[in-house]
């Protein structure tokens, strides 16, 4: 018997055989027989074993988490067990006894990887020494305190301009008031040629020296113009030559890097059930894989079960340990197959094998078609959303029961977009909704500038440390894996929240939230994710383990009602 195989005792009964492959990006959770396969593997992590002198300790450092999968096959002899993998790399190593090897061709890819990674150290090496060069960090400093100076010159000299010219106008302002009514026009002609009024030429004389003032101002601009543009001259090209060249070795690591990663790539045989071998980059359309593509836990186990002819029954995969340093991943929780690298990659393997659909999270069918109404006025309504219900209606046809809709049918004569702000499907408490468009734009407005004050009360799963404090991440789409959300101090939105206990319970904590920021699963990442409580809040399917419901409820709301300007304060207390 093959040491990757490890078989499950009892043997499973014929009805707990799933008669078509589950797929393996259902959003449900996976099949009980991969579950239980998973659960035998996750008993061995616990107990602090992977493999001979490979303690799991490592995986709970800081960012050492890791991806392991199983996959419960049938022999041709008619056994049962399963198969074990990991993704990507497992301390540094490829291979692990007891899990299954990658698809690359380990000999061609072990010549590969060391000389490219040589020269491309190499092209690092020259582009960071051309980075920390003394003459480009001279240039540039020199470059943005010309730039600052020559800013620094045109506001000097506008504003002087600008005074000046403001005495020029109420200097013709008040010359011009001084001349002569008849000077104005005359009817007769003849009044042409009377003696002009005393002073009157004093009077063209001054305003000519004022026009003569200002061209004297716009000449002066052109010439602190021209001397700032000679400038730029002298000091531009030396500046431009060095980060030309900079750029040019950035492009030509970037050339071998994608070069390297393309040989890497054509190392991989992706097998299909079929008994098809198809080429690596030929599975996606671009060509071009994503880095790590075929690394995934899945296809190692698939591809192992198709060589050895075992026949797939069903698939899990879970994460175990630290979350990575991006958060959206907890220990013993179970994952979907990723969209990004195993999407092209995995119908291609499964095709010829019965697959059933995926089986995708949704909202239970609608029990009544009505809401609970806290408050309603001529302007505005505030709602208590239940948890299981969309605030408006999802891309698919089948969801479009949600509160917009709902709010849509009892309020047909209203205007405008209606919900002020929304509650993930998850999420249950206080929602408001404006009546017209200008009560909209009002409520929109305090939303933005922040002066709606929201607090949320939810549990969550763990010891809290401290009583109160701040939360103060960026966030963003993890867009491998939408609709999760992640950490990103690069390109991620600030997210700020305050929290504080409210009470203790075992391993549970019931705890406050107090937004600033409105992103996107804002109070799940933060409290799930190391940098916030590192504790998910309890029944959450994305962040967390699934339950129930997500214990999280918007308890409080309060604003400045838009149309007779005073501060209204609304509570809905949690159901939980």
């Amino acid at each position: 018997m093959e040491t990757w195989f490890t078989p499950l005792e009892p043997q499973p009964a014929p009805d707990e055989v799933a008669g078509s492959f589950p797929s393996p990006f259902g959003e449900a959770g996976p099949h009980a027989l991969a579950r239980r396969a998973a659960e035998l593997l996750q008993a061995e992590l616990r107990a602090g074993h992977i493999a001979p002198g490979l303690p799991s300790a490592a995986l709970d450092e800081p960012g050492g988490g890791k991806m392991f999968g199983v996959l419960v096959v049938r022999e041709p002899g008619g056994h049962i067990g399963f198969l074990r993998a990991f993704s990507g790399m497992l301390a540094g190593r490829w291979d692990v006894p007891g899990f299954v090897p990658p698809l690359f061709d380990r000999e061609t890819r072990g010549r590969l990887e060391p000389e490219g990674e040589a020269v491309v150290k190499a092209l690092l090496a020259r582009e960071e020494a051309l980075r920390a060069s003394p003459e480009l960090a001279a240039l540039r400093a020199e470059n943005e305190a010309q730039v600052a100076r020559h800013a620094g010159e045109r506001a000097a000299m506008r504003a002087r301009h600008d005074e000046r010219k403001k005495q020029r106008h109420a200097r013709r302002a008040e010359l011009q008031a001084s001349r002569p009514a008849a000077n104005a026009q005359h009817s007769d002609p003849s009044e042409h040629h009377r003696p002009e009024a005393p002073g009157e030429a004093e009077k063209r004389a001054a305003l000519h020296a004022l026009d003569q003032e200002s061209r004297g101002d716009k000449a002066e601009w052109r010439r602190m113009e021209a001397a700032q543009d000679a400038e730029r001259r002298a000091l531009a090209p030396k500046l431009a030559r060095l980060e030309r060249r900079l750029r040019a070795h950035e492009r030509l690591r970037q050339f071998v890097c994608r070069s390297l990663m393309q040989h890497i790539h054509d190392t991989y045989r992706v097998p299909g059930a079929r008994g098809e071998h198809r080429p690596l980059r030929s599975l996606y359309p671009s060509g071009e894989p994503p880095s790590g593509a075929a690394d995934c836990a899945a296809p190692k186990l698939l591809a192992h079960a198709f060589t050895r002819g075992l026949q797939p029954l069903a698939l899990a995969e879970f994460w175990w340990g630290a979350p990575p340093l991006a958060g959206g991943r907890v220990s013993g929780a179970f994952y979907a197959a990723c969209k990004d690298k195993c999407g092209p990659l995995l119908p291609f393997m499964l095709e010829g094998l019965p697959v059933a659909s995926p089986r995708t999270f949704a909202p239970p069918a609608a029990r009544s078609i009505g809401l609970s109404i806290l408050f309603e006025d001529a302007w505005l309504v505030v709602v208590d959303k239940p948890h299981d219900l969309l605030s408006v209606p999802g891309r698919e046809a089948s969801l479009t029961d949600s509160v917009l809709t709902r709010l849509r049918a009892r309020y047909p004569h209203a205007t405008g977009p209606l919900l002020a702000h929304r509650l993930d499907l998850d999420t249950s408490g206080l929602l408001v909704a404006a009546l017209d468009l200008e009560t909209y734009a009002a409520l929109q407005r305090q939303f933005a500038q922040r002066e709606v004050h929201k607090r949320y009360v939810a549990w969550v799963q763990g010891h809290v440390r401290g009583e109160r404090g701040t939360i103060d991440f960026p966030m963003r789409v993890d867009l491998d894996d939408r609709p999760r959300q992640i950490h990103d101090p690069v390109h991620g939105k600030p997210a700020v929240t305050d929290w504080h206990v409210l009470e203790r319970q075992g391993e549970r904590t019931r705890v406050a939230f107090f937004p600033h920021t409105g992103r996107t699963h804002q109070l799940r990442v933060h409290a799930a994710h190391p940098l916030g409580l590192g504790a998910p809040i309890v029944g959450d399917r994305l962040y967390g383990h699934p339950g129930d419901r997500l214990l999280l409820h918007a308890e409080a709301l309060s604003f400045q009602h838009p149309a007779t300007g005073q501060r209204v304060s609304f509570e809905l207390p949690a159901p939980f």
